[in-house]
């Protein structure tokens, strides 16, 4: 018998890669260092090291460590960074992989996935969608792009609007739950992050075509100079539309930069989305002929310095226009909004000897110019809109909020422990700072076993939709208070090479929540403030066939997913329907198979059974009736057939298999069976 010390007294410093059949057995026996990663080696080296690399553009980056642990990927769950066999919250995770492995063609299809993720579309084809998180609503969730926030202060209807393709995706990262002190005050029942690609093939191409005239094209370029990195991606569609008034077309820009040497990295990324679609009946069963349409610019900054304390300052700016007409080409009752958001944040973290501490401070400004929100401007304020001759903004509103954040994180071999508040003022509410602290912890009793506890407070503003919108449908409330949660979770997650299996419960107790609701038959829905606890449970595992049975067989990934999702009102106050917080997903099953059926050509199936709880109105003749029709269950079955050789892929993206009709949100009728054809190349 022989101990450690016989093996490999020699260390052996690599700084390059051999291309000799025989180099790796100069190796055997000793222990390897790794000296020198060049940036190219790093981001193909293994398929998920991007998610590692140095130059990846991300709010919380791996830091430079003396041993670097290749496909351990730094996942967006603190202010500081922590890999996700580090982190004390749990993180659902699609990477590139998983979104390959699910035949998916568009980001909201992919987070229909997640049994925890609500999404509501209200047309076709995802042209637009209300994306919620744990039973919350579609303002309370907070979306990045790598790290960079998009909400939209004006409504969450557009939050989901932003300039990135599914090609560009290196993954997704699902932050279930309150989490304030670490995203802000939007943060309120989770957060998702959208994690691009830093490097690519340097040249990708796709085109989609199918049913009701659809159209899809999206090409991406990826280019390297010395330390600095940059892509850039396009896409365009359009579409007749599944429904009467249900055309739409849109485009996307995005371009990411990125420098590194060893004292700093810089990352940038701009895009432009554009959408003008006829929205049908969309935000009220009263009329079909409504339309609307969007544009969003995005600059971001971002960097980090290397050394004992990193700090990490951030810039953004984010416009975004919307342009409504209640009867399409008339002036009848037509909206404009315009907001600026611009966010200043500075960051700074270091690791010493009782673990990893964050310091932080945040500027936001939300400024708005709007013909239907906000307080009235005299009119020599008024300001001209672009593209409208005689039109100006007559009204504004803008609210300042300055965020200050504490975080520190002690990691030991089996435990975890994360706790932080934020201390949060903002001018809109009055001139008060308040605290919303919170604590994650997590254990690792085996390598293959975690566990995980957490207690966090967060905060929510209202809308300048649910303060200011007036309409004969809709009025909203400048007397909202803000909504507030404490949310409360457990969870447990086991994982080895073929099977990956979680489990979390977890409590909401909410307050001054805020929902839209009619009084009655005839009413218009009212903004308001609820007492409103939710709570539920929610199921994951993946098995990898290919571990568990071997490449020879024609099985890949099974991947099985449940949630459930019960609400208490605290309050007695009767409403005849809600139409958002109380429409929430009571249960929600999700299974996905992906399996080989003849060499280069495979399959991906995705079933999808929904149970909503809520009702939606009748309508008869554009008219509305007392009567009251519950959402129910539906079960969607798609399929996605490709074929695939080197670098071309053919596919079918088969949707709705069964032509299931059903209802999602409002009076707005899901489309029947769908077909796209479609292929992708790369050089």
């Amino acid at each position: 018998m022989y101990t450690s010390k016989n093996i490999g007294s020699k260390v052996l410093t690599f700084k390059h890669f051999s291309r000799k059949g025989w180099a790796l057995f100069s190796c055997m026996g000793r222990e390897v260092r790794i000296g020198v990663l060049g940036v190219a080696t790093l981001a193909t080296a293994a398929p998920r090291l991007s998610a590692n690399s140095i130059i990846e553009i991300t709010e919380h980056r791996t830091e430079t460590p003396d041993t670097l642990e290749l496909g351990v990927a730094t996942v967006t769950a603190s202010r500081a960074p922590l890999t996700a066999d580090q982190a004390a919250r749990q993180v659902m995770t699609l990477t590139r992989e998983d979104i390959a492995a699910a035949g998916v063609t568009s980001i909201n299809d992919v987070l229909k996935l997640a049994a925890g993720v609500d999404v509501r579309q209200r047309g076709g084809f995802g042209i637009q969608s209300d994306v919620c998180i744990d039973g919350g609503t579609f303002d309370q969730l907070t979306i990045l792009v790598n790290g960079m926030p998009f909400n939209n202060p004006q409504t969450g209807h557009n939050a989901a609007n932003f300039p990135v393709n599914l090609n560009d995706i290196e993954r997704i990262e699902v932050l279930e739950g309150a989490a304030s002190r670490v995203f802000g005050t939007q943060a309120f029942s989770g957060a998702i992050n959208i994690v691009t690609k830093s490097t690519d093939h340097p040249v990708s191409l796709g085109v989609q075509t199918g049913s009701y005239g659809t159209v899809r094209t999206d090409a991406r370029l990826t280019g390297k100079w010395k330390s600095f990195v940059s892509s850039v991606s396009t896409s365009y569609q359009r579409s007749d539309g599944a429904v009467d008034n249900g055309d739409f077309e849109g485009s996307k820009l995005f371009w990411q930069g990125n420098f590194l040497n060893d004292e700093i990295r810089l990352n940038a990324q701009a895009g432009i989305s554009t959408e003008n679609f006829g929205a049908n009946t969309f935000y009220s069963p009263a009329n079909n002929r409504q339309w609307e349409a969007t544009r969003r610019y995005h600059i971001g900054l971002s960097a980090e310095t290397n050394g004992t304390i990193h700090f990490a300052p951030s810039f953004s700016w984010i416009r975004s226009t919307d342009h409504y007409q209640w009867i399409r080409h008339t002036h009848d009752y037509e909206n404009f909004n315009r907001t600026d958001v611009f966010t200043l944040g500075l960051n700074a973290w270091m690791h010493w000897m009782l673990g990893k501490t964050s310091v932080g401070a945040e500027f936001r400004e939300e400024d708005l110019l709007s013909r239907n929100l906000g307080h009235d401007m005299p009119p020599h304020q008024w300001i001209r809109i672009p593209g409208q001759d005689s039109l100006k903004y007559t009204k504004k509103d803008a609210r300042t909020n300055l965020s200050c954040f504490f975080e520190h994180n002690v990691i030991l071999s089996q435990w975890t422990v994360s706790f932080g508040l934020m201390a949060e003022r903002n001018n809109a509410i009055d001139h008060k700072i308040r605290f919303y602290p919170g604590i994650d912890v997590s254990y690792r009793p085996h390598k293959h076993w975690r566990f995980y506890a957490s207690w966090n407070k967060s905060l929510r503003l209202p809308t300048f939709t649910d303060l200011w919108y007036k309409s004969v449908a809709q009025e909203g409330n400048a007397g909202l208070h803000p909504e507030k949660n404490s949310s409360f979770r457990l969870g447990m997650n086991y994982k080895t090479e073929w099977v990956d299996a979680s489990l979390k419960m977890y409590y909401n107790h909410g307050t001054d929540m805020i929902d839209w609701v009619m009084y009655d038959a005839t009413d218009a829905y009212h903004a308001a403030n609820f007492q409103l606890d939710n709570m539920g449970v929610s199921l994951n595992a993946t098995l990898d066939f290919n571990h568990l049975l071997g490449n020879n067989q024609p099985l890949k990934r099974l991947t099985l997913a449940y949630a459930y999702i019960s609400q208490n009102r605290r309050d007695e106050m009767p409403i005849f329907k809600s139409n958002y917080a109380m429409e929430y997903l009571r249960h929600k099953f999700v299974a996905t198979l992906s399996h080989g059926i003849f060499k280069e050509f495979s399959a991906n199936w995705t079933l999808r059974i929904q149970n909503r709880n809520g009702y939606y109105q009748v309508y008869e003749n554009l008219r509305p009736t007392d009567v009251l029709k519950n959402y129910g269950t539906h079960a969607l079955l798609d399929c996605k057939l490709i074929w695939q050789k080197k670098h071309v892929e053919l596919f079918a993206d088969l949707t709705n298999l069964t032509a299931k009709r059903y209802y999602e949100i409002a009076g707005v009728r899901q489309p029947g069976f769908l077909i796209m054809l479609g292929g992708n190349v790369k050089f």
